[in-house]
């Protein structure tokens, strides 16, 4: 892919081998973008000192000053900056402590240039977007009534962008997605970035009601409607009159209530039960769901004049297992959430814990996760949240992980060494001279371990790439 002007991004490469800061920077100028790069960690703090970068590549172990520390003086003082860590001695504890730090990726060696490249357009995707959101965040957190919605997923940052375009607009709204994934509080997002966020916000869900209730809460009665009826009651409709109006699990209501509701959109005007005359009503329209509404449609559950009503824009949720890179942090700020609730001390969760909180599917979404940390801070008997307070599922889900970890063969010298032979020649381009060089052999021994390991083959294959040379 061909980097656009919108694609430059300005990135600091630290790495205490020159070789390997050569060739990333190398790969990134050739993207297009501005590289800056130093050799030892102190450098980099230094250079840190005077200019602002989008993304910070570097090598975990080093020296005096290693990635860690980087990262940490990186999100404390550009917390919008994304850093990608780089090691040779890739660990389970030592992914979770940095992802916990905010790390945006974590790269193992040896690694292939391509998947540099990959992650290092994603990574900048993600500080724009997380940059032109800044503004968008900082009045929800200034707003009493905000809704925080939590991610740094470059999908549901795109998502939140969509909606805050069409936020001050009056169309209407259909979000969908699975249960728990909080399609309320994105609604709660869509209003409070509207000119109705001063007006009043009503939810209803319209499976938790049956048929008649439902007219009822909806629509309001007059006096005398029906047996029971001793005196008139407006209905969330009018009581919505100038602010937004959201519709959970719309497709559980009925045909006739869907009739109902179609004129009330169109006519912009409502009917109480036992009424004579219709009101004129203004609301802002948000409708959800977790099933397919045009499947509902096609089996004549759902009409389809009013679903083309609703669905002006449609906003899909994705569910939690597809972002679980912001497992970490809504685990975190359900901790201090649940933590200064109910007054305890908690406020760590310990690497085991977050390597079985990352691999859990979640059937119940966000909510299901809110769910795991609320009872695992109950439960906590000190400031650590561990393993033993996490439910069952979740504590068998670790127990899983230690003993695959146990069992993994671990690699050869022999596989070692063919792994870091190929590590250098990707490094180098296929300059084999170079590669030699760096491996402190000459070019004969080099190509007869080549097919030794069965990596003069390989090289044959056209899966690496040769038209890069430094």
């Amino acid at each position: 892919m061909t980097s656009t002007q919108t694609d430059k991004g300005k990135i600091l490469i630290v790495d205490d081998e020159a070789t390997a800061v050569e060739n990333l920077a190398h790969v990134c100028r050739k993207e297009g973008h501005e590289v800056t790069s130093r050799t030892t960690g102190i450098g980099a703090l230094e250079v840190l000192e005077q200019h602002q970068f989008d993304l910070i590549i570097t090598d975990l172990r080093m020296e005096k000053v290693d990635g860690m520390a980087i990262l940490k003086r990186v999100k404390s003082t550009d917390p919008e900056t994304a850093v990608i860590l780089i090691t040779g001695y890739a660990t389970f504890d030592s992914a979770v402590k940095a992802m916990k730090a905010g790390a945006f990726h974590y790269i193992a060696k040896p690694f292939r240039l391509d998947e540099v490249r990959e992650v290092v357009r994603n990574a900048l995707e993600m500080v724009r977007l997380k940059r032109e959101n800044r503004l968008l965040k900082e009045r929800l957190a200034n707003s009493r009534d905000a809704s925080h919605i939590i991610t740094q997923d470059a999908v549901m940052l795109r998502l939140l962008e969509m909606a805050q375009q069409i936020a001050p607009t009056n169309t209407n709204v259909l979000i969908s997605g699975e249960s728990g994934t909080g399609k309320e509080l994105l609604a709660r997002f869509i209003h409070d970035q509207s000119n109705r966020s001063d007006r009043t916000f009503q939810a209803l869900n319209c499976g938790a009601l049956q048929k008649e209730l439902l007219a009822n809460e909806l629509f309001g009665h007059e006096k005398g409607a029906y047996t029971g009826a001793t005196e008139s009651r407006i209905g969330l409709i009018e009581a919505t009159n100038g602010g937004t109006l959201f519709l959970d699990e719309i497709a559980e209501m009925s045909l006739s209530m869907q009739v109902k509701l179609l004129r009330v959109i169109q006519e912009r005007e409502v009917q109480r039960l036992g009424a004579t005359k219709s009101t004129p009503v203004d609301i802002r329209l948000i409708a959800a769901t977790h099933q397919d509404l045009r499947n509902e449609v096609a089996a004549g559950r759902f009409r389809r004049d009013l679903y083309y009503r609703l669905d002006v824009v449609g906003l899909r949720l994705p569910p939690l297992a597809q972002r679980r890179g912001d497992v970490p942090l809504l685990a975190y700020h359900f901790l201090r959430k649940h933590a200064s609730r109910m007054g305890r001390t908690v406020d760590d969760i310990d690497p085991a814990t977050m390597v079985a909180l990352l691999d859990y599917n979640y059937p119940g979404n966000i909510r299901e996760l809110e769910n795991i940390i609320e009872r695992g801070v109950a439960l906590a008997q000190e400031n650590l949240l561990t393993i033993n307070n996490l439910p069952t599922t979740l504590s068998d889900h670790v127990m899983q992980i230690a003993q695959e970890k146990t069992v993994h063969r671990l690699p050869t010298l022999v596989e070692r060494e063919a792994e870091y032979i190929r590590y250098v020649l990707e490094s180098c381009e296929e300059n084999r001279t170079r590669a030699a060089k760096i491996l402190g052999i000459d070019r004969v021994s080099l190509w007869r371990k080549l097919k030794k390991y069965g990596l003069e083959e390989e090289q044959d294959s056209g899966q690496v790439q040769t038209g890069e040379k430094f």
